[in-house]
């Protein structure tokens, strides 16, 4: 199997073009129906034809849904034209749910459905474990078809945006990597010696102070000067804290 070749930009358009974007299904899911498996089937039917619509959108992925049961405890009336919809905050990704309502008949009520979907596609995954802190090389992990809805954590799906990066915790071979898992290199541990420039006025001063956390190019640290001010800067790629 070839390695993901879709940018990062592109995923994330899809993704919430495909997933978040799908509430306007909502008047395709209105049938009439009676029976609590009749519900169960709609809902299904209205699943993957959404599904089936992000495919059509030429997304790397194969979705696949396992819809749940209604509470065998509810006693629903019978109703004429029954609405289905994705409740607020949700989307069709992972283990979620799925809303049904009735909007014509003698008693009017509204239930939900559990719900999974799952999202199978190229992914990189450990072929070995790696120690929290280390960094990763190209030969840390491979590509294998998984499962990307099965955690809330989106997956890495460029090569070049996890090689280089340190493992945020302990990583064990078989993890499909995902962004949670990952941070940027430590240019300079907590409590270590760093420099300090400070820009202002046509004027630049480097002075040094004990850095208050660990940081990474981009992050936002404190210092404690030698005289002991706290200021606040931006690590740059030397790993000097920038304070405007």
């Amino acid at each position: 199997m070839s390695p993901p070749v879709f940018a990062g930009s592109r995923r994330r358009g899809w993704v919430g073009a495909a997933l978040l974007g799908l509430g306007g299904w909502l008047a395709a899911g209105t049938v009439q129906a009676q029976s609590s498996a009749e519900l169960e089937a709609m809902s299904l039917r209205w699943a993957q034809a959404a599904l089936r619509s992000a495919e059509a959108a030429d997304l790397p992925l194969r979705m696949e849904v396992q819809i749940g049961q209604i509470d065998s405890r509810l006693k629903l009336a019978a109703c004429a034209k029954v609405e289905t919809y994705l409740p607020a905050g949700s989307r069709l990704w992972g283990r979620t749910r799925l809303g049904l309502r009735c909007v014509q008949g003698p008693s009017p009520w509204n239930v939900f459905l559990p719900l999974t979907v799952q999202a199978f596609g190229p992914a990189w995954v450990l072929a070995t474990n790696v120690r929290q802190g280390e960094a990763l090389t190209a030969d840390d992990a491979t590509v294998s078809e998984v499962d990307w809805a099965e955690q809330v954590s989106p997956v890495v799906a460029r090569q070049q945006a996890w090689v280089g990066q340190e493992a945020a915790r302990h990583l064990q071979a078989g993890q499909v990597l995902r962004q949670n898992m990952l941070r940027p290199p430590q240019l300079f541990a907590m409590g270590a010696q760093v420099k300090v420039s400070v820009s202002g006025g046509g004027f630049s001063v480097v002075s040094s102070g004990r850095a208050m956390a660990a940081g990474a190019e981009g992050a936002n640290v404190r210092v404690r000067m030698d005289n002991g001010r706290l200021v606040s800067g931006i690590v740059n790629a030397e790993g000097v804290v920038e304070v405007p």
